[in-house]
């Protein structure tokens, strides 16, 4: 491996052939995904969930995690719209939650802060509509009384 020079020449660090270095590409890039792959695998292997974690691991979770947050982001933004504004607050968020049937079993003990309560008012405590009809029709019909006596 002697140039002319007398200098070597230095390989290429374990890869085959000397050619120009090809651009690192993310796991998550390679997913098609937003969600950080690398990090969640890290993450797993640190916490000690189990002794080991296969390579396809992170890149699942990495979309449930994707999938999850979206689709709250998106009722969320319609809940935001919904009530004319264009900042997605806790309200909101609490709002999509709550009104969507599997969202609501899967984070039905969390607490979101700042979230507030559904609207509800138990029926029991509403007027009834027949008592108010029949108080207005009593109001209205004229009272009967006894002639004057001249």
């Amino acid at each position: 491996m002697d140039t002319a020079a007398g200098k070597t020449k230095k390989g290429a660090a374990g890869r085959r052939g000397g050619g120009p270095k090809k651009k690192a590409v993310s796991r998550s890039v390679k997913a098609g995904l937003q969600f950080p792959v690398g990090r969640i695998g890290r993450f797993l292997k640190k916490g000690r969930y189990a002794q080991r974690v296969g390579s396809g691991a992170p890149v699942y979770m990495a979309a449930v995690l994707e999938y999850l947050a979206a689709e709250v982001l998106e009722l969320a933004g319609n809940a935001a719209r919904d009530n004319k504004k264009t900042r997605i607050v806790p309200r909101h968020v609490l709002l999509a939650i709550r009104n969507d049937e599997e969202l609501g079993k899967l984070l039905a003990g969390v607490t979101i802060a700042a979230g507030g309560v559904l609207p509800n008012i138990n029926p029991v405590l509403l007027p009834k509509k027949t008592a108010e009809k029949a108080v207005k029709e009593v109001t209205k019909s004229p009272t009967k009384k006894s002639p004057k006596k001249a």
